[in-house]
């Protein structure tokens, strides 16, 4: 095998600041649901939602060879997170 841990280090550090991307352009559409939202008198935190969300990750982690189980907790806690930055932003107004 030539892969080197470095090399494979370096794989996972592009692979992160590629999520890292994702994740700012995932806030910016968060940004205009919170608009929504307040404009609208809806919740941050909609329980059929988080629900919907998690069911569809799940299934798509199957589909692309990821452990779903593992996918689920990360996007509960995307979920927790994007809920509390929502609240914070409302308060904020």
């Amino acid at each position: 095998m030539t892969d080197s841990l470095a090399a494979c280090r370096s794989d996972i550090n592009a692979i992160d600041d590629a999520l890292v991307d994702l994740l700012a352009k995932r806030f910016r559409v968060v940004d205009r649901v919170i608009a929504i939202k307040l404009r609208d008198g809806l919740p941050a935190s909609i329980p059929s939602r988080i629900e919907e969300v998690v069911s569809r990750v799940r299934a798509h982690a199957e589909e692309a060879g990821v452990p779903s189980d593992a996918a689920e907790a990360l996007w509960r806690q995307l979920i927790s997170a994007t809920i509390a930055y929502e609240k914070a932003k409302a308060v904020k107004g």
